[in-house]
């Protein structure tokens, strides 16, 4: 009762408040750390590129065409830069938007299927669980995917619930469908065979087919096409090279084979949902037990619907020749939905403090082991940098034990909606303090500081080289593209596509280095060793453990 009572309080003021509370929370760290490579500087390149060009239809990488994903990602953050300026912030406010959006989506769908009390637990969840908090803070395409599928599968479930009515049935319908086409447009066919699979998943442990024709998917899938369709025509109609690229080698050849180099053993994930669902592992397993009860009476059944769409998507990319932590990030809005199901359950008859004990294992035990980072140290990233990186570590486990200490206290008053949001606040902070203390490692893991010695040096029109490397996030510090030198990896498509703008082997940089008047280029050092010893007039300019560029003197 006691929690009924705060609920109702919550409504009104406190409820902004806290909201407001978690969104300068949430939006307020996103300037604070250098691009990191890869993929933070690839995913701000590719849209600083579509503004400087105007070309917002063929997504470019160095300037050379990169179909390894769709455009919606590419243009929010071009948007965002023309709007705001470039900065890290704008880069990545597309995901921390997506990444907020996906922890209201959740608390809202939540209480529309299983009462307030559960909604706002869920909530908390999803906000304070470690995955969900760090890849909303890290400008990937997984987080934006993430949130449009979590929010399609609770459109769905809202619009198949046996107390909606026809219109309003139709309406979350509908907007599932919009929800799958930005998921498609996010990052490829996974935005609709995976809710396909799920839901004839669930007519199959239901034994309701009925389900899939409840759908509407004639209506649907035209829906998507409509939303989807433009962008894949035009962008095959002028690359005709596109579409095999992108639905073969892309979707089936990453699937079926190791040909990405990013291959895992098949229990991958476990570990990666267990670390990335805390501070709610006392809660995981009983969350996962709920899904499978039956509710009497019900038509439809959005626990087990849920269940389904976390246990495929999990088991879907455990199969997977390749694999990367962020993969799973779309089951965990279900998750916190169910997690948030039981705990609101539980707290009625029993109450909930012994679910915070792994919180203060996890926060607790993880003190001890920070002075042991240093351990990772080797000639690119010093002793020091890790040093920087304590500080953070130990702000971060503290506040994990702190959380789940205040948590179980306020849990033994019976007071388990503000017990949920301490532990929250407490995974919250064990994230951002593993996030923000990341950016000690930066002056190697990003090349800012090697591109802000150079910048007002670098003439516009000089030819820049990348030898035998490539950095991510140069080329968004510096505001132009290089010119690749014997070295293809990602890029090696594009550069099918386009030869003239690479140089294939040392000898041909070497012609193209004594032919110009002024010229800049980005080497390893072992690489520049090599350069000197051939004695190519080159003046090294400014250095790093991992860079070193060089100017034509």
């Amino acid at each position: 009762m006691r929690d009924l009572v705060q609920l109702r309080e919550l409504r009104r003021g406190p409820l902004l408040a806290l909201l407001l509370a978690f969104a300068l929370l949430w939006f307020g760290t996103l300037d604070q750390r250098r691009l990191i490579n890869p993929d933070e500087g690839r995913y701000s390149e590719i849209p600083r590129e579509m503004v400087a060009s105007g070309d917002w239809l063929t997504p470019r990488l160095n300037g050379i065409k990169y179909f390894e994903k769709p455009a919606l990602q590419y243009w929010a953050t071009a948007a965002a830069f023309t709007v705001f300026g470039e900065h890290h912030w704008s880069a990545r406010l597309w995901p921390a938007l997506t990444g907020f959006l996906g922890v209201l989506a959740t608390a809202f769908a939540t209480a529309k299927l299983f009462g307030p009390q559960a909604g706002l637990i869920a909530g908390a969840v999803l906000a304070g669980s470690v995955l969900w908090n760090v890849i909303g803070h890290v400008n990937t395409l997984d987080m934006g995917v993430s949130f449009f599928l979590a929010a399609a599968v609770f459109a769905l479930c809202l619009g198949q619930r046996d107390q909606a009515s026809p219109r309003e049935s139709r309406r979350w319908q509908d907007a599932a469908w919009v929800l799958l086409a930005l998921a498609v447009l996010s990052k490829g066919l996974i935005g609709l065979v995976l809710p396909a699979a799920t839901v004839v998943a669930y007519a199959l442990w239901q034994r309701d087919w009925g389900f899939i024709l409840r759908i509407r998917p004639l209506r649907g899938l035209l829906i998507l096409l409509a939303i989807t369709a433009p962008w894949f025509i035009a962008v095959s109609l002028a690359n005709p090279e596109f579409a095999h690229f992108f639905f073969i080698h892309e979707h089936f050849q990453r699937f079926l084979t190791k040909a990405h180099g990013r291959y895992q053993p098949i229990w991958y994930f476990v570990p990666i949902l267990l670390i990335g669902m805390l501070p709610w592992l006392g809660s995981l397993v009983q969350g996962i037990a709920a899904g499978f009860r039956l509710e009497a009476g019900r038509r439809f059944q959005p626990r087990r619907f849920l269940l389904i769409w976390a246990a495929l998507v999990f088991v879907f990319f455990s199969v997977s020749s390749s694999k990367l932590a962020s993969y799973i990030l779309p089951i965990f809005p279900a998750l916190a939905a169910l997690i948030g199901l039981h705990l609101a359950g539980y707290a009625i008859a029993r109450r909930i403090e012994w679910h915070a004990l792994p919180a203060v294992i996890v926060g607790g035990g993880c003190l001890p082991l920070v002075p042991y980072v240093t351990r990772f140290a080797n000639d690119q990233v010093p002793a020091a940098l890790y040093a920087a990186y304590q500080p953070w570590l130990y702000g971060g486990a503290g506040a994990l034990l702190m959380g789940g200490i205040a948590a179980f206290w306020l849990g033994r008053q019976g007071r388990s909606v503000a017990a949920a949001c301490s532990l929250a606040f407490g995974g919250f902070a064990f994230g951002q303090g593993f996030l923000l203390g990341h950016d000690s490692l930066g002056s190697v893991n990003s090349a800012h500081d090697v591109a802000a010695a150079i910048r007002p040096q670098v003439q516009r029109d000089a030819p820049f080289f990348s030898v035998n490397t490539y950095d991510q996030s140069l080329q968004f510090y510096l505001q132009r593209t290089t010119t690749m030198v014997a070295y293809r990896d990602e890029l090696g498509f594009g550069i099918s596509q386009e030869p003239a703008k690479f140089i294939p082997d040392l000898a041909g940089f070497e012609q193209a280095w004594n032919a110009a008047p002024v010229a800049w280029a980005l080497m390893s050092p072992a690489t520049w060793k090599e350069m000197s010893q051939k004695g190519l007039p080159m003046t090294e300019v400014v250095r790093d453990t991992r860079r070193v560029i060089v100017r034509k003197p």
